[in-house]
C-alpha cells in the first residue's frame, strides 16, 4: 500500500502517550522486550532527548506508529540511535513507520543534530538516506553484517565522528 493511501500525522510523544507507546511496541515486535527498552531510555535523561520520540497518528486519531531516537556516542562524540520503530500489525507498509522516521530525522535536523545510527533491514532503511556505517568509519560494538550496520549523515557538509558506537546503558550492550 502505498503513503498516499494514508493521512498520517505526527508529532512528538507527550506523557499521555507512554501507555499505548508500550502497547505499539509490544505488539510489533511480538514481545514486551523493545517496549521496555523504550521505557528505560525514557527515563536515561542522558540518553533522552526531547521531541525526539516521534509518534504517527491515523487520521481518526489513533496512535499507530512510533520512532525513537536517543543520544549515542561515537568515540565520545555524540550521535543519534534510531531504535526501536515500531507500527501496529495491522498497520505495517502503510507508511505510518517511514512518516514518523522521516519526522524524527527532520526534528534531529533542526536541533542541529548530525549522525544517525540505525541497526536494521538493508532492505528498509535506505530509503531514508541511510548507508553501511562502515563507510562512515563507524562500527558497532559487537559482530553485525555491514549492510545492517547504517548511518546517516543529516548535514554532509558537517565531519561526522569515526569509531565504535557506545549505546545508551538501557540497550545492555
Amino acid at each position: 500500500m502505498s503513503t498516499s493511501a494514508h493521512a498520517w500525522s505526527t508529532r512528538p510523544e507527550t506523557s499521555a502517550d507512554t501507555a499505548t507507546i508500550h502497547a505499539v511496541n509490544s505488539a510489533a515486535f511480538g514481545t514486551p522486550a523493545e517496549a521496555d527498552l523504550v521505557d528505560a531510555l525514557r527515563a536515561d535523561t542522558e540518553a533522552w532527548i526531547e521531541g525526539l520520540s516521534v509518534v504517527t497518528e491515523s487520521a481518526d486519531g489513533a496512535l499507530v506508529g512510533h520512532a525513537l531516537f536517543t543520544r549515542c556516542h561515537v568515540d565520545g562524540h555524540p550521535a543519534l540511535a534510531l531504535a526501536p520503530c515500531a507500527v501496529l500489525p495491522e498497520y505495517q507498509g502503510t507508511g505510518a513507520g517511514s512518516a514518523a522516521i522521516r519526522a524524527g530525522l527532520e526534528s534531529a535536523r533542526a536541533m542541529g543534530e548530525n549522525l544517525v545510527l540505525v541497526l536494521g533491514h538493508a532492505d528498509y532503511y535506505p530509503r531514508f538516506g541511510f548507508a553501511p556505517a562502515s563507510g562512515f568509519g563507524v562500527r558497532a560494538p559487537f559482530e553485525v553484517p555491514d549492510e545492517a550496520m547504517m548511518a546517516l549523515s543529516l548535514d554532509p557538509s558537517r565531519e561526522t565522528p569515526r569509531g565504535t558506537i557506545q549505546y545508551p546503558a538501557a540497550f545492555g550492550i
